[in-house]
């Protein structure tokens, strides 16, 4: 398999007025063609803004983007304009990344009229149609607008809209949080047959493991701006290693009234991401921290399998000869 995106000590800081907001900081992952990588993490720890500064919608403050062997973070915004149909993305909430004043065609043919795609008028409608089509979404809705439609249907439109210029690389951002329990399986299972029918590659971000280990091929936890574990996603539910992903893994509901997982109380102050200090960020709510981990970042190393960990106490924490 090619590897379609490579990202390379990725950083994205933002000035506020008590210092440096470092909201992305040195990521590095690569993502191969026709897969999926989750992307988790608390709300705040920077995921979504790692989407957008892949996909240039926020520009890096250093590092690489190397899409298709080419560092797609140091071209012109003019070089980069030509590129933007192969990289789309799908926002978390449909209603507010939707024009209210336009209707369901209308939307979806906006990316085709900017780009000057099937300049027919006829054969423009057609591919709308067809993409409706292709969505899930009954053509007797072409001429409605947002506010007339469920989260679901609105949600298609942008799936819809992400899909029209045919792109090889699709980031979702949080595109099923918006959506109960029934419409977020739906909308999975539309995303998995695209990808099996197109192709397509995505980077799945979410708060909700149980979400991302239904799509992903693989998986990076990220906490305050810095991945802190990464794996093949059936070895990260197998072989967790990380204190806080064994956290997030613990928040999730067990179907069964026999079975109970044991919850972990995540305790203490989260570590300010504006002008962080040279330590492990998660040290003040680890139970397991040392002057080690609060005087030292812990690198993100291999410890077996290509399983990720940045952790200084993970081999003494675990088993590692079952990675």
């Amino acid at each position: 398999m090619s590897t379609l995106l490579e990202v390379k000590n990725l950083k994205k800081y933002f000035p506020v007025p008590s210092g440096t907001l470092h909201a992305v900081d040195d990521v590095t992952f690569t993502l191969d063609q026709g897969e999926t990588l989750g992307i988790v993490g608390e709300s705040g720890c920077g995921k979504s803004t790692l989407g957008k500064t892949i996909l240039r919608l926020t520009n890096p403050t250093s590092g690489e983007v190397i899409y298709n062997g080419r560092n797609i973070a140091a071209i012109s915004d003019k070089e980069f304009v030509a590129l933007r149909p192969e990289l789309q993305m799908i926002f978390q909430d449909p209603m507010s990344s939707l024009n209210p004043r336009m209707s369901v065609k209308e939307q979806i043919e906006e990316p085709l009229l900017i780009y000057k795609r099937y300049p027919d008028r006829a054969e423009r409608e057609k591919k709308v149609l067809e993409l409706m089509d292709t969505v899930g979404l009954a053509r007797r809705y072409a001429d409605m607008y947002p506010h007339e439609l469920d989260g679901g249907r609105r949600q298609r439109i942008g799936i819809a809209r992400g899909l029209s210029l045919e792109p090889k690389l699709i980031v979702c951002d949080e595109p099923v949080s918006a959506l109960d329990v029934l419409i977020q399986a739906q909308i999975l299972n539309l995303l998995m047959d695209l990808q099996q029918e197109k192709g397509l590659t995505y980077m799945f971000i979410t708060h909700d493991l149980s979400v991302v280990k239904h799509i992903s091929n693989n998986i990076c936890v990220m906490y305050l701006g810095q991945i802190v574990e990464k794996c093949e996603t059936s070895r990260l539910f197998s072989h967790t290693l990380h204190p806080y992903t064994k956290a997030l893994l613990s928040a999730i509901p067990v179907p069964s009234l026999s079975k109970k997982r044991e919850r972990i109380i995540l305790k203490g102050e989260l570590t300010s991401p504006i002008n962080p200090k040279n330590c492990c960020r998660f040290a003040p709510r680890c139970i397991y921290a040392t002057d080690e981990c609060f005087g030292t970042a812990p690198e993100l190393k291999d410890v077996g399998n290509g399983h990720m960990v940045a952790c200084h106490r993970v081999a003494e924490l675990n088993d590692l000869s079952e990675v």
